[in-house]
């Protein structure tokens, strides 16, 4: 990665700050590097910031004045030559003959771009053969990117906004330094992240943004980075509660069936008979979705509507029963769903299964968890016992017992903002550990859903009572 440590912003904020444009540049890296964690973006191999290669800047310049494709000023300025490239101008949309950047009157042609700038009275600036001065925009990424890769990319990325004149300038200098025909063979330029109902992209200059920390008190960096998935990376994302509400609840139908999943492959789960071959055959096409859909062009919307495909159909098969009636179960092929679930989202950078909770105190609590689920269950099937009687079509629980039902209420209502979700399913319970409150709370309301369904109505009225 690249860090532009030195540009006219840069140096006008460290007049008005009266410190040191290397002091403003280290205050803005270390504040990207820690948002970029805060949303499990993984860190490049090695960060490359151009005020340490303004050496290699300046030879690869010389070197494309050598090949004659860019020229000095009397001034000490240095321009890329666009008439020398002929028509290999205008890769690009945008890129269009009236577009002039600016610069002295000394320049052939309106469209020619600094390479290098001669510096102005305190700023900062680098010995060259053509005078004290610093890079131009565009050629420390050329430069430092044939340092490490040579001379071709793979893949070139970027907002759409980049493409011209950034990455048209990019190409064309890039071409001319090693008189090559095809410097990248892929460029991937993604949307912008809009504001709903906002023209214009967000950005801090427009005033119409919302920062990392702040988004990361109402949602977490999955739910994010399943709000971009939901999209195609070409295309601009309208951003609202609504969007962001739509990303949590696939995330949170994926982890309930992940967890009922397991529940069911440990034994805790009764279930009616599972058509294993069924799902055997719905995950092989899942499987061959996948690829497909991200072989064309990352399409990850695509992608994840296969995955949440595959998650409605083994939710189908997982059909809880107050009474197991014993039989054969089909844990391998839920194994194998899951298995497969959680490394197609491992490689959208999103992990369900170790919550920040998890990752503090251990494997610990899990064990705590599940033997204070499993006491709470024996509790509940010794409250919810019928009492024999002469009206065996509607049995009545033991009064006494009531309590009991009600403490047990009380206790998975208690645990859920601590991040413990209990679901009460029939005679069983399944439990998971949750993330956000937000969460926590829109799972809790959830959970008593599914505990008016699961639960006979004369059961769940005696539970009621006070």
């Amino acid at each position: 990665m690249v860090i532009t440590d030195i540009d006219d912003k840069i140096i006008q904020r460290s007049w008005e700050d009266k410190t040191s444009p290397s002091a403003v540049a280290s205050l803005y890296e270390d504040g990207f590097k820690r948002d970029m964690l805060s949303l499990q973006v993984i860190p490049p191999a090695v960060y490359l910031r151009v005020t340490d290669n303004v050496h290699h800047i300046v030879a690869f310049i010389e070197r494309i004045v050598k090949n004659g494709h860019a020229y000095a000023t009397k001034e000490g300025d240095v321009y890329f030559d666009i008439q020398s490239i002929g028509n290999r101008y205008g890769k690009f949309t945008g890129a269009v003959d009236s577009h002039v950047e600016p610069g002295n009157s000394d320049k052939r042609d309106g469209r020619d771009f600094a390479l290098w700038k001669t510096s102005k009275p305190k700023e900062p600036y680098w010995e060259s053969p053509w005078g004290r001065g610093r890079p131009g925009w565009h050629i420390e990424c050329s430069t430092i990117a044939s340092s490490v890769f040579g001379s071709q990319l793979d893949i070139h990325s970027g907002g759409i906004d980049l493409a011209f004149p950034h990455h048209e300038n990019e190409v064309a200098q890039s071409e001319a330094y090693h008189q090559c025909g095809q410097w990248a063979n892929y460029f991937l330029h993604s949307g912008h992240l809009h504001l709903k109902g906002s023209a214009e992209k967000m950005s801090k200059s427009l005033k119409n943004f919302i920062t990392i920390k702040d988004f990361l008190q109402s949602y977490s960096a999955n739910e994010f980075r399943m709000f971009c998935l939901l999209t195609k990376y070409r295309s601009a994302i309208d951003y609202s509660d609504g969007s962001m509400l739509e990303a949590r609840a696939s995330l949170r139908t994926i982890s309930t069936f992940i967890h009922d999943a397991a529940a069911y492959m440990k034994g805790q789960l009764p279930c009616s008979p599972v058509q294993e071959a069924l799902l055997w055959e719905r995950l092989a096409e899942t499987k061959s979705s996948v690829v497909k859909a991200l072989a064309d062009d990352f399409d990850t919307p695509r992608a994840i509507s296969a995955v949440m495909n595959l998650v409605y159909h083994g939710n189908c098969q997982l059909q809880p029963v107050s009474k197991c009636e014993g039989g054969t179960r089909s844990p391998a092929v839920f194994g194998a769903v899951l298995s497969y679930v959680r490394d197609v989202l491992g490689v959208f950078g999103i992990d369900l299964l170790h919550s920040k909770v998890q990752d503090v105190v251990g494997g610990g609590l899990e064990a705590v968890v599940e033997q204070l689920t499993h006491f709470r269950s024996e509790v509940r099937a010794f409250a919810l016992a019928h009492q024999d009687g002469p009206t065996p079509n509607k049995p009545a629980l033991y009064p006494e017992r009531r309590p009991l039902l009600r403490a047990c209420d009380i206790l998975r209502t208690d645990l859920a903002p601590l991040g413990v979700l209990i679901k009460d399913r029939g005679a069983t319970s399944t439990w998971e550990l949750t993330q956000s409150k937000q969460s926590q709370r829109d799972q809790h309301k959830d959970q008593d859903v599914d505990q008016h369904k699961d639960q006979d109505v004369d059961q769940h009225k005696d539970q009621d009572v006070d």
